[in-house]
């Protein structure tokens, strides 16, 4: 009876001390960074700062991070940024596909958790600078265990000599660990071009190489959604002329491309595709041998095969053939912008905006406290409301994208807690417009507003027109010859630019 009642009391007692939800297992990542991040010993940081750095995670590892309190206060930088403790419960150098399921289970097991604060307690050792930390849920990627076999019927000799990668031990190889993939992947092709220099040429097989790498760009920067249907066809060849065109007369090391020819380099350079950086190759199948033969019946593989095989014969002709072959690609579209077109983005991927609702902030790290209690605020928006001392009140601001309108919900989820004003800058939103799509687009009914890239302005619009073959969405319709046409003025899901400065 007593073990019982001390129960109730329990239950009772908690909703008195757990009045915030907990802060969630968060993921290392830094865009173009280091593979690793740095931290520091706490005690240090917080008489001299990261003068001395103590050791390092790999990105993709996922932690549990907490307040430290340093006289009375979070500890942050001179900025406001908090520098954290953290618990490791993921360490991608060391993630196998079986320890992986085992520690997303237990970071699921953390949802809904509810507590008073989010302090460390006295054994955290080591801070991390907070801005490292994304709020991901995507779990990392693993393919199946096993291998090919003799690769399907080719679309030409570069499309076999593909194939037959992706089949290999060395591909296979490539995708064991977590970490380094994208370098693993350069050296698995180089050891598979060493091993096979007798059964086809060394031109031939560099060729492979290049337009393997321009097909996992333009399949995985594509919207994998649309699968075969037209749109998405003619979407993967854009993005394989937009490489074309950054290779072929106008090689720049700001683009990665490093020679005449390098598709490999332009199309997997982090700095322009960020599906290629060292967290992002972890959570998808980019760099995996996708085309394995035993793999063809199993998701979403079976799509990937499917989506390859439906482009990989135009691209290839984009690549390598003539310019007189691209109006074979695109036509009816201006001869000059097949050459000149270098840039694209698409409107949906963008940063979200909201220019009908005021004081709203994207807030990258900050700490927020209310009677001597603090949480910590990562990567989340919040509705900013009355200046209260050196700091600012706010309710919790979230969106979600419903049948592609922007539904906003804004609760007072963090009540009576005051965010640090270093971290507040209520700066109105800046190349906001509807669907992130130009200025001079008119729309009757606006859903959802995103930002346009800096560089919009300096370009011109332009429509591509594509004869493509056209599968379907699943990809398992049959197949009829179509025209599609993508961007031009106000195009909400894809724009090519030409010309940009």
């Amino acid at each position: 009876m007593q073990i019982f009642a001390f129960a109730v009391l329990v239950v009772l007692l908690q909703p008195a001390f757990a009045k915030v939800p907990a802060a969630p297992a968060m993921t290392l990542y830094q865009f173009a960074g280091d593979a690793k991040i740095p931290y520091y010993k706490k005690d240090q940081f917080a008489r001299s700062g990261k003068k001395k750095v103590a050791g390092s995670l790999a990105q993709g590892s996922w932690v549990v991070p907490c307040l430290v309190i340093h006289n009375g206060k979070p500890l942050t930088a001179s900025d406001g940024t908090p520098y954290v403790g953290f618990e490791v419960l993921f360490d991608a150098n060391k993630a196998t596909a079986a320890s992986t399921k085992r520690k997303m289970d237990k970071i699921a097991s953390r949802e809904g958790l509810m507590v008073q604060n989010h302090h460390c307690d006295s054994k955290v050792k080591y801070v991390m600078n907070a801005k490292r930390l994304v709020n991901r849920t995507k779990q990392p990627f693993f393919a199946p265990k096993g291998h090919g076999g003799t690769p399907a019927r080719a679309e030409n000799d570069y499309d076999e000599i593909i194939r037959t990668f992706h089949n290999s031990s060395q591909c296979e190889k490539a995708n064991r660990h977590l970490t380094g993939r994208r370098d693993a992947l350069a050296d698995a092709w180089e050891k598979f071009i060493h091993k096979n220099r007798r059964k086809w040429s060394n031109d031939k097989l560099n060729k492979a190489k290049h337009l393997d790498y321009v097909m996992r760009t333009a399949i995985y920067e594509g919207h994998i959604g649309r699968g075969c249907s037209a749109y998405g066809a003619c979407e993967r060849n854009i993005i394989a002329l937009s490489i074309r065109n950054r290779v072929i007369g106008q090689c720049s090391s700001a683009q990665g491309c490093g020679f005449e020819g390098d598709f490999q380099g332009a199309a997997s350079a982090v700095s322009q595709y960020n599906i290629w950086d060292a967290y992002l190759t972890q959570t998808s199948g980019l760099t995996s041998c996708f085309l394995r033969t035993d793999l063809a019946d199993e998701a979403p593989f079976t799509k990937l095969q499917a989506m390859y095989s439906q482009s990989v014969g135009d691209i290839s002709s984009i690549l390598f053939d003539s310019e007189d072959a691209l109006q074979e690609r695109f036509v009816d579209t201006d001869s000059a912008a097949l050459t000149s077109l270098r840039h694209y983005y698409h409107p949906p991927a963008m940063g979200a905006c909201f220019p009908n609702h005021d004081a709203v902030e994207f807030i990258t790290a900050a700490a927020a406290g209310k009677n001597g209690d603090y949480i910590l605020l990562v990567n989340q928006r919040i509705k900013v409301d009355k200046e209260q001392g050196d700091g600012y009140s706010f309710r919790d601001f979230r969106y979600k994208l419903d049948d592609g309108a922007d539904k906003v919900t804004i609760s007072d989820t963090y009540k009576g807690f005051v965010i640090d004003g270093r971290k507040v800058s209520l700066k109105k939103p800046t190349r906001c417009t509807p669907y992130g799509v130009s200025s001079k687009c008119r729309f009757n009914n606006v859903e959802r507003y995103r930002k346009t890239p800096f560089w919009l302005n300096s370009g011109k619009l332009v429509e591509f027109k594509c004869r493509v073959r056209d599968i379907g969405e699943s990809c398992t319709g049959e197949a009829q010859t179509k025209k599609v046409s993508i961007g031009g003025k106000c195009d909400i899901d894809m724009m090519p630019v030409v010309g940009v400065r």
